[in-house]
């Protein structure tokens, strides 16, 4: 994202799962990585007040609430992992790609962090800081649409291959309707996540238990903040107990492999999850549709659950999630969204996805997809 005048880039974590987008800031900063670029440094003149509405907002769910005598308004975010960042708001130009390729910009709020605290800042020595694209008013998306320079959609689109790459996109411009399948967006005033329900979700044909839920549904939230995916405890214990059938083809269980809690050697070498992926079952989430009348089901290949480490063994990229959110959601993360186009359409309520190889938008053909933002023309 390229910020100031004149502008500066700066790389930031795609993250549907925040709410606020932020960058190290040199404020001085307290505890900041090195980063991928020379920390942003604000001026007295772009600090935003207490009495801004944005402040209220990001204040409201905080410990120590909002500050009406406050100078200027001060954040705190703690995330899943326990990680943190705190800092205060600021306010800049972003410079954004239109879909022709021009540049447009806008003044927008953003967080200038300057304490970052836990494994958050592993991250932060490839990038500058998160972009937040959550429901929340003070995400990036909502506050673009506030300003009616696009609808209120996001989309990204990450490669499923080990090479990576993809696109993103804020607007409904590169929106296939006709080629995605839709489900309802669950809107609660009390969270700002992208989520909905599902009927069941089944490795191959076993269905997983949802552990108390499973005579109704089940709460799925899509993160691409969030590397791994999290099954509530009953789905993650029917599924480590089906895997175990892998003993039987060439894989054993390595204890002493601790890059995830469950990791098999081989007794051949495993170059990619292509090489042992035949051993697996997909994994299935069956929705209902905004009718309740078709059926919706999102497959995630033995590729969107699975990585091979740098010992070379395979690991499973999903992870109990009883101490994660709420415990009782199931959390998409990247790994099982590789190879999807995924589709936020705030406007509309609902969530949509496209299998994809992600290397162009699938609704503009004609034209060179150059990335950014898509604006009306």
């Amino acid at each position: 994202m390229l910020v100031g005048s004149p502008p500066k880039p700066y790389f930031l974590d795609v993250d549907t799962g925040s709410d606020l987008t932020w960058l190290q800031c040199d404020a001085p900063c307290t505890s900041c990585a090195k980063g991928a670029h020379p920390l942003y440094k604000p001026t007295n003149g772009k600090i935003i007040p207490s009495k801004d509405p944005l402040c209220v907002e990001v204040q409201r769910n905080q410990m120590t609430g909002y500050c009406e005598t406050c100078h200027q308004c001060d954040y705190e975010i703690e995330y899943a992992d326990q990680s943190s960042s705190m800092g205060v708001l600021a306010m800049d130009e972003i410079h954004l790609m239109v879909a022709n390729g021009s540049l447009t910009k806008s003044t927008v709020v953003f967080g200038c962090a300057y304490d970052q605290k836990g494994i958050l800042l592993n991250s932060l020595a490839k990038t500058d800081g998160i972009l937040g694209l959550s429901r929340a008013h003070v995400s990036l998306p909502s506050q673009l649409a506030s300003r009616g320079i696009i609808n209120n959609v996001v989309g990204h689109c990450l490669a499923a291959d080990a090479v990576g790459g993809g696109y993103m996109f804020l607007g409904d411009g590169f929106v296939p309707h006709g080629q995605m399948a839709w489900v309802p967006m669950l809107n609660s005033p009390s969270t700002t996540f992208y989520q909905t329900e599902f009927i069941k979700v089944s490795y191959g044909n076993k269905k997983l238990s949802l552990g108390g839920q499973d005579d109704g549904l089940g709460r799925v939230v899509f993160d691409s903040g969030s590397s791994y995916t999290y099954f509530t405890k009953q789905a993650y214990s029917d599924l480590a107990a089906s895997l175990k059938d892998v003993s039987g083809k060439g894989l054993r269980q390595d204890a002493s492999d601790p890059t995830l809690p469950v990791c098999w050697r081989s007794e051949m070498p495993i170059r990619s999850v292509l090489d042992i992926k035949q051993y697996f079952e997909p994994l299935t989430l069956q929705f209902r549709s905004k009718w309740w009348t078709v059926s919706r089901k999102f497959h995630i290949l033995p590729e969107g659950y699975l990585i091979v480490n740098n010992k070379g063994n395979v690991c499973l990229g999903i992870l109990d999630g009883s101490k994660v959110h709420d415990g009782s959601t199931v959390i998409l993360g990247d790994i099982s969204l590789r190879g999807q186009l995924l589709v936020y359409d705030n406007v509309n309520q609902e969530i949509g996805w496209a299998k994809s190889d992600c290397v162009k938008p699938l609704s503009i053909k004609s034209l060179p997809f150059i990335g950014g933002v898509d604006l009306p023309s």
